[in-house]
């Protein structure tokens, strides 16, 4: 704090000097979260420690820190405060230097805005007004409140702070509560704390070395580019997983380097994946701050969900090889990421007797290696090589020649790649917690190490295979709540920096070794805890979960330098382009406000225009050329240069264009209003003065004048001046814009305007018709028939006889025509027609009149449409929108859908869309009043339909028509085909008055597997909650199956099939673990022998199950009774299961974990689409 602040505007923030776990705070109050405070006030000892024997008190008030960093110097300093009572509210202490700075004590005798309180400080000894900007000093300091007179009566507080220019002071606002300091006798003496008003105050200054420069720092302000060089990636939601990877890959220089050979010049599209990837590396390279991941991400195909579920980090790397592996397929360099990435393994059989090897040669990307029981990564790869020998009843088959041998069994590296990737294995599964937990043990790995002992001896040892530590990423906290981060060294020699999200540090080999081992967190006395704690140690929460080395003769070719050459030049294009379009935006946004836009109606625009109303104020000219033409002018432009800047963009003389003000009616349609005569007030004046606007800009009506006189004026028809002193006089002209509705073409598009007067007749208007389409006559058997448009959803017949006037036509309405056959005429032609036909134009979604288009322009809606994606392949039916009318029905629904796949209509069903996922809901009754706004816009549309999208249906292509279709009953089906260990699901359709032994037909010729007569007989049995309920009868309606219920399928295996399934010989059995209340998985029936030891009961359960190996070996086997409170009767091999399951609801459990069950939470699968 200096000298100009005022004391009294500081916070009371708390430092009990009994709890020396709160934290410290500033002279200024504010909160120290970096600091750490060691509150020793009365130590217990055979020799008092007394405060002037500052050697042994610097020992004690002053620890080794958790960071080892290096002292430069200790400095004592003691101030002897005399007259305590009669200072002022705040004293400096005198000048002393330590670490090559000047630093004083700061007190406050009386609290520093807090009562009954001292507060004592370190401040540095700068003057206020020069201090250098980048200053900072890290400083270890204690300081001892102690009778100087009687050194071994002191109190004191410790702590550490990195001092800067901003945070100048650091220390205790309650140092010691006052009533303790004088008249009172002090802890084990005789005699108070402040003696006859005297008392001194020793600082203990330690200046250590910020080796990094982020030594305790707050990183407020901190510029990751100004500081390493290096920037960081964002974190979108919980993808801190992805981001340590990314810049692992980053940093394999060579890596980066094949990513921008793929060839991504034909596609620069957000979704290709691998030149999202590029344009991400490339932002790393040049990007002054840190750089999103969401282009990646998005061209990965994720969701927001999937952006908020950690992931795997070694599936998310193989994953993202593939990808790229798969992008630089046919080109030159297709072979780099397996050069870079792939080593070689060779799994074998060897006999140990005979000359007989089996063994098979792969390729691997990454080493999972186990930490749980190892030291270190040495012993790890001991572990993987380890060789199992094969002897006894585990003897390998070494073919016919020499059956049964002793064999070693294991796997040895052919060669590891450039680039080693090692997955520790960190996370396991805890088979008495049932769930997956971190493994948090003390696991060492070195900066270097020889692979060459992990080698077949028949390996290529020519080279080196020793290998260099490049990335260390770090999981810290626990499975469900944890973050990653890496350390990364991104050249030869020099420093490691760590990468935490949009954070670059600097790093200490400490931090990236020590501190990632993992196992118990070692306090500065040594020990893994605190003296005398009965608690177990603290372990560390962060720990190494994948290491990247690389092989020191390849460190020069895998971190190669990446220059500008190397970056492909359509990314450098693209990114310059993107950087001045997004210059002119920010530009375009500082000077907005000395800008207004004008939208502008032409000629033009209004011919192209084919919907209501003169145009789409909210279109854009580059998207659809019936949109207004847009300018920008200063907004103390006059309208005169408005006209002008128009004038010239239609290739008109300025003199000849005249500017009408487009106004809101009350009906919601925006029309001319009136022309503008008066040029010299400026475009803002204009806007204000026009009636309100929902629009920002200034909306016009060019007009062109048709004729001028003998001096080149305009003539106007309206509006035009008078002949005295040029004022404007208006005649019974109205302006009128004229429509054509083209039957055939099934067309509306905008004609041009006219100048009629309000006395004339309707009819009148025909022959300007005539003249402006270029008609010369009409046959005997059509006329024209007129509409006005008054809006949207009104359109009204204009009678002939009727006066404009009468009509109530006026300036900028519009009018509709359309040639049409005299209905007389029609009549006599279509008596003899049928309905059908009539019927079929109608379906065809072609309309008779004007006012019918209009009807389907104020209903048409544009629906996208997919194939379902697992009732339909999307490779064989494409996604396609169409443009339909809201009001048709569910069949004309299927009929325009069918047109458009190639299939009957009536083959088809639809599905809404969920609007958060973009996955299938539920699926659309047939309804014949349905409409499609209704199946997009469900009636009632309140939360239960809030998620379904309203414009997007999934279809599926039916076998059957949705008719024949609704006589069946869809019954869900799971059929096991190798015991209960394989899962095939099938959606069977079986006619709703059907038996189970039509089901059984179906599912034969779904399934396609053989028939009953080839195979045996097919079982059918329903489960519940991983029960089972019971067995079917052939002859069982399909229609009362329950749809609560799981139905399995399966064949009767031949020993069964001559059994009674009703008699005593089954019983049935479930999955478990632990407790029988939390089944699992699929229950069956089992045929019970009479007699038989359980030891051959548990074969036959083997085969019948289709478990192998270890895992059958792993199974618990128990009888479970229905009581509910039972407790399960686990078997022994002697054990008659005959006898011990006596009752007839008696089960036998088998007790094992659910290996089925998410490790993440019902974290879905990772996949990457683009």
């Amino acid at each position: 704090m200096d000298e100009n602040q005022n004391p009294e505007a500081a916070s009371p923030n708390t430092v009990m000097v009994d709890a020396p776990e709160e934290p410290l705070v500033e002279a200024n109050g504010t909160e120290a979260e970096d600091a750490s405070t060691d509150n020793p006030e009365t130590v217990e000892t055979d020799t008092p420690l007394l405060a002037n024997d500052y050697e042994a008190m610097k020992q004690h008030v002053l620890p080794p820190l958790v960071e080892e960093p290096k002292i430069i110097e200790d400095q004592v300093h003691t101030w002897s405060v005399e007259g305590w009572r009669a200072l002022l509210k705040k004293e400096h202490g005198p000048l002393f230097h330590a670490g090559g700075y000047p630093w004083r004590i700061l007190l406050f005798p009386f609290g520093n805005n807090v009562l009954d309180q001292c507060s004592i400080y370190l401040e540095h000894g700068f003057e206020a007004n020069n201090v250098p900007d980048d200053w900072s000093c890290c400083v270890q300091f204690a300081l001892v409140l102690w009778n100087k007179n009687h050194p071994n009566i002191h109190f004191q507080h410790s702590a550490h702070h990195r001092f800067t220019k901003e945070e100048s002071d650091w220390g205790f606002t309650r140092f010691l509560e006052t009533r303790k300091m004088f008249n009172t006798v002090w802890e084990n003496a005789d005699r108070p704390l402040i003696e006859n008003d005297c008392a001194n105050i020793s600082a203990y200054v330690r200046v250590v070395e910020d080796e990094t420069g982020v030594l305790w720092h707050n990183f407020n302000n901190y510029d990751s580019k100004k500081e390493t060089g290096y920037v960081g990636l964002k974190n979108q939601g919980a993808t801190c997983y992805l981001n340590s990877l990314l810049q692992s890959l980053y940093f394999t220089n060579a890596f980066r380097k094949a990513i921008y050979r793929i060839p991504t010049e034909e596609e620069e599209s957000m979704n290709n994946s691998a030149y999202t990837l590029q344009r991400l590396f490339y932002q790393l390279q040049t990007s002054p701050a840190a750089v999103g991941t969401a282009e990646l991400t998005k061209s990965f195909g994720w969701e927001t969900r999937h952006i908020f579920e950690q992931q795997d980090v070694q599936e998310l790397s193989r994953k993202l090889m593939e990808r790229m592996e798969e992008k630089m397929k046919g080109t030159e360099f297709e072979k780099a990421l397996p050069q870079m990435f792939s080593g070689k393994i060779k799994t074998y059989i060897s006999c140990i007797n005979v000359p007989y090897e089996s063994s098979r040669i792969e390729d691997f990307w990454d080493v999972q290696l186990n930490v749980s029981g190892n030291e270190n990564l040495l012993d790890s790869f001991q572990d993987y090589i380890q060789v199992e020998k094969l002897d006894g009843e585990n003897q390998y088959f070494a073919g016919d020649q020499y059956k049964l041998q002793d064999a070693n069994k294991g796997v040895i590296f052919q060669g590891f790649p450039d680039v080693l990737h090692l997955q520790l294995k960190r996370f396991e599964y805890d088979i008495q917690r049932d769930a997956m937990m971190k493994i948090n043990d003390r696991y060492e790995f070195p900066e270097e190490f020889d692979a060459s002992l992990y080698l077949d001896k028949e390996a290529d040892r020519s080279e080196s295979w020793d290998y260099q530590l490049h990335g260390v990423l770090v999981h810290s906290g626990d499975l469900n709540a944890g973050h990653y981060y890496a350390f990364i060294k991104p050249n030869k020699e020099g420093w490691w920096y760590k990468y935490d999200d949009d954070k670059v540090t600097k790093a200490t080999k400490r931090e990236v070794l020590e501190e990632n081992f993992g196992g118990p967190i070692k306090l500065p006395n040594g020990q893994a805890r605190a003296a005398g704690s009965k608690k177990g140690p603290v372990m560390r929460p962060n720990s190494a979960y994948m290491l990247v080395y690389i092989r020191k003769s390849k460190l020069d070719k895998v971190l190669c330098p990446v220059t500008e050459e190397d970056t492909p030049e359509h990314l450098q294009r693209r990114f310059e382009e993107e950087y001045v379009a997004r210059e002119a935006r920010r530009k375009e946004r500082e000077e907005q406000h000395l800008y207004l836009g004008v939208k502008a109606i032409t000629e033009a625009t209004f011919q192209q225009h084919g919907s209501t109303d003169l145009t789409n104020f909210e279109a854009t000219p580059e998207e659809d050329p019936a949109a207004p033409r847009f300018y920008r002018l200063l907004r103390t432009a006059t309208m005169q240069e408005l006209v002008d800047q128009v004038a010239a963009d239609i290739g008109q003389d300025p003199k000849r264009v005249r500017l009408w003000i487009m106004v809101n009616r009350q009906n919601k349609t925006i029309r001319p209003d009136q022309p503008v005569m008066d040029l010299r007030p400026t475009v803002e004046e204009t806007y204000n003065r026009a009636a309100a606007h929902r629009d920002q800009a200034l909306r016009v009506w060019v007009e062109v004048a048709e004729e001028v006189n003998a001096s080149g004026a305009a003539v106007w028809p309206t509006y035009g001046p008078g002949l005295a002193n040029g004022v404007v006089v208006k005649n019974d002209l109205i302006l009128l814009f004229l429509k054509h509705f083209d039957a055939e073409a099934q067309e509306l598009k905008g004609v041009g305007h006219v100048y009629v007067s309000k006395e004339k007749k309707v009819e009148e208007l025909i022959p300007t018709i005539m003249k402006k389409m270029g008609w010369e006559k009409l046959s005997s058997d059509e006329r024209i028939q007129l509409w006005e448009e008054i809006k949207p959803n009104m359109i009204e017949n204009l009678k002939g006889k009727q006066s404009l006037k009468a009509a109530e036509l006026q300036d900028g309405d519009i009018v509709c025509f359309q040639r049409v056959q005299d209905r007389k005429s029609r009549l006599g032609l279509t008596e003899k027609a049928d309905k059908q036909a009539a019927e079929e134009a109608k379906s065809s979604d072609r309309f008779d009149d004007a006012r019918e288009y209009y009807d389907f322009l104020l209903h048409k809606k544009n629906v996208m449409f997919r194939a379902h994606p697992q009732r339909c392949d999307p490779d064989a039916y494409p996604a396609f929108d169409l443009l339909l009318n809201s009001k048709m029905t569910y069949d004309g629904l299927s009929e325009k859908v069918g047109e458009k796949l190639g299939v009957d209509g009536t083959h088809l069903r639809f599905y809404t869309v969920n609007a958060s996922s973009n996955n299938p809901r539920t699926a659309v009754k047939r309804n014949q009043n349905q409409l499609l706004q209704n199946i997009l816009v469900p009636a009632g549309y309140g939360q239960l339909n809030m998620n379904q999208r309203s414009d997007a249906l999934f279809f599926e292509v039916l076998d059957m028509s949705l008719a024949e279709l609704d006589t069946k009953k869809s019954i869900k089906l799971t059929l096991l085909s190798e015991g209960i260990t394989k899962e095939e699901q099938h959606d069977v359709l079986v006619s709703k008055n059907g038996l189970v032994e039509d089901l059984i037909v179906s599912l034969i010729k779904k399934a396609k597997i053989s028939s009953e007569e080839e195979a045996g007989p097919v079982r059918i049995y329903e489960i519940s909650n991983h029960k089972f309920f019971r067995e079917l009868e052939r002859n069982y309606p399909v229609i009362s199956i329950n749809d609560y219920t799981t139905v399995i399928a399966e064949r009767i295996a031949p020993e069964e099939a001559e059994v009674n399934k009703d008699s005593n010989h089954f019983i049935s059995v479930f999955q478990f673990h632990g407790e029988p209340s939390r089944a699992h998985g699929i229950p069956f029936r089992f045929l019970l022998k009479e007699g038989e030891l359980f030891s051959e009961t548990k074969k036959r359960l083997e085969k019948r199950t289709g478990l192998k190996g270890k895992s059958f070996e792993k199974l618990k086997f128990a009888v479970v009774r229905r009581a509910q409170f039972s407790r399960p009767q686990y078997l022994t091999d002697e054990d008659i299961l005959w006898d011990v399951a006596t009752n007839a609801d008696d089960c036998l459990g088998l007790d094992h974990p659910d290996r089925t069950r998410s490790v993440r939470n019902g974290a879905g699968d990772l996949f990457l689409k683009g």
